[in-house]
């Protein structure tokens, strides 16, 4: 039995790409090996890792690559369900207690996915435009933060339908957005600070309304 995906903290900082190696489709769920670019020297049993933005947990592993499994759930909610060999994923280890925090906050739990509707590149950076969801158009803000497959980025455009993120060369060069073309899915996790708040307004009104 896999073990359960993780409780596990990240900062939309991704550290590198890996390729997907193996694809096995199991009772529950879905089995992914994942070889990686950079040098992971602290891979362990059990250990999280953001896929693209999805906090899952290491079953096994290699000097280069290692194996999550997807749970039936995982599968509903992501595009990893349909990944196949070849393909490319972001990747950022669970943030350690004592490390830097540069992005912003991120748990890993896809909030939904997302379609690429425009990319333009804009002198050396790329503009890219995605659908804004209306599920989570109350949590996406112009100036605020959002986490596309897994990567910690500024909303720099919002419209009523979409919105749109500017990429600096680092970001596009390290990450699977060079390789996103329109009409590809992207995951989307909103800052969680925007649920918070919003479930503290709730809580209050609901608190006037009773007295």
């Amino acid at each position: 039995m896999p073990p359960p995906e993780a409780e596990c903290m990240f900062t939309g900082i991704v550290e590198g790409a890996g390729e997907i190696v193996g694809v096995t489709d199991a009772e529950g769920g879905r089995r992914l090996r994942i070889r990686t670019d950079v040098a992971f020297d602290d891979l362990h049993h059990g250990q999280s890792i953001a896929v693209s933005g999805v906090c899952l947990t290491v079953e096994e592993f290699g000097d280069d690559w290692f194996d999550v499994f997807l749970a039936a759930e995982t599968v509903e909610k992501t595009y990893l369900g349909t990944v196949e060999e070849g393909d490319r994923v972001n990747l950022e280890r669970a943030l350690a207690a004592d490390a830097r925090f540069d992005g912003h906050l991120v748990q890993g739990h896809v909030d939904g996915t997302t379609t690429v509707t425009a990319i333009e590149q804009v002198g050396d950076d790329w503009y890219f435009e995605f659908d804004l969801p209306e599920s989570l158009s109350q949590y996406v803000v112009q100036k605020g933060s959002v986490c596309l497959d897994g990567i910690s980025l500024t909303v720099a455009d919002r419209r009523e339908d979409s919105f749109a993120v500017a990429i600096i060369p680092t970001t596009y060069d390290l990450t699977t957005l060079s390789n996103k073309e329109v009409g590809d899915p992207v995951h989307v996790e909103v800052d969680v600070v925007a649920k918070y708040v919003e479930s503290m307004l709730d809580g209050y009104a609901e608190q006037l309304l009773a007295e």
